[in-house]
């Protein structure tokens, strides 16, 4: 009952600590009405900077590193502070503009127009999110594998949390791993898919966490889930076997529908592709949309506040209570979307020895 209790306080603290986390002031517009759209896509999107709250107008954020080569080829690097430190918001010509398609990108005017720089290596807020993640499973499984290094097959199975750890990778490994791609090849493909379970995981959890070192939408970005859609599509088709390809380019189907149209064929080879994107839209899609609901509810506070005060604390209970059930599920997302990403890899990777699975 105890444990309840500080569990049901946990979420109500992290839903007060997300909406003190708004930059409310910031995106008030000039009729002092809350901009929901400017709120959402501003947490939900990169930033060169780590934003903590804002007070009476005043931001608290964390700068990171600008480290960006201009159009002449010259480096600089350089504090995202630097932006702020004039009334235009530019230093040393470079600025960040607020809107347009460069919309959080560093910019420089070149003939009298607006262009992006030519390389932009910045620590942004998600690559900072992302080497957190790293270190935290460094952290995780390098502490679990000195536990292990002295142990003995016949020991005692291990307790707390090496016991929950490893409760979780053999889970993985044998529930989701070892039954898609099967007993002869699952070794092989265990440790990319055990590392993306665990760094899906791991930063669907602590994009939950509203302040510092949470709250970046890592898994939420599509060029994050293009790469890890990726690496599934590299390790699909570079290790597939014969009977994989000729599944593709000469698959068991009636010959008028392979010749002299390739029908099949084409239908087959467009499948390559489809099986990475799904895996890329459905991770981005279903943690951005949580993200954006979450935050969409909070921006409810504010609005109905602006309504009175008996209208405004009415709808606030509401929101709240709504929050922290979308807190809930988005834990319950949080492992689901691992969970689902880990398993069509593996369903998809399989199915490129299927030789071997009939067999």
């Amino acid at each position: 009952m105890n444990c309840q209790k500080n569990n049901i306080l946990c979420l109500i603290v992290a839903v007060l600590m997300l909406a003190l986390s708004l930059p409310v002031h910031a995106s008030e517009g000039g009729d002092g009405k809350i901009d929901v759209q400017e709120i959402v896509m501003g947490h939900t999107g990169d930033s060169h900077e780590w934003h903590i709250t804002t007070i009476n107008g005043h931001h608290i954020s964390i700068p990171l590193p600008v480290i960006i080569m201009d159009n002449s080829g010259t480096w600089h690097c350089f504090s995202s502070s630097r932006f702020h430190e004039t009334e235009g918001g530019k230093y040393n010509g470079f600025f960040i503009p607020a809107e347009g398609e460069n919309n959080g990108k560093v910019c420089e005017i070149i003939n009298g127009k607006e262009q992006k720089v030519k390389i932009d290596i910045s620590l942004t807020k998600n690559v900072v999110q992302l080497w957190i993640i790293v270190l935290l499973m460094l952290f995780i499984f390098i502490g679990c594998a000195r536990w292990y290094r002295n142990k003995k097959a016949d020991d005692d199975a291990p307790k707390g949390f090496v016991g929950f750890i490893e409760m979780f990778v053999m889970m993985v490994n044998d529930d989701i791993i070892k039954a898609c791609i099967g007993e002869k090849h699952y070794r092989r493909y265990a440790p990319y898919l055990l590392t993306a379970f665990f760094f899906i995981f791991l930063s669907n959890l602590i994009g939950l966490v509203p302040i510092f070192p949470g709250g970046a939408n890592l898994t939420g970005n599509l060029a994050v889930t293009l790469v890890l859609a990726l690496f599934t599509f590299l390790a699909i088709n570079i290790f597939g076997n014969k009977e994989y390809w000729l599944d593709i380019f000469w698959p068991k189907v009636p010959v008028w529908l392979k010749c002299p149209v390739p029908m099949m064929p084409v239908i087959e080879l467009f499948g390559i592709f489809t099986k990475p994107f799904a895996l890329m839209v459905r991770l981005f899609a279903n943690i951005f949309a949580g993200h954006a609901i979450v935050l969409s509810l909070t921006c409810v506070i504010f609005i109905t506040c602006q309504l009175g005060a008996a209208i405004g604390a009415g709808l606030s209970t509401v929101s709240v209570v709504m929050m922290i059930f979308m807190d809930c599920l988005e834990l319950l997302v949080a492992f689901i979307q691992a969970y689902v990403f880990t398993m069509l890899s593996a369903v998809f990777i399989g199915l490129a020895h299927q030789e071997e699975h009939e067999e």
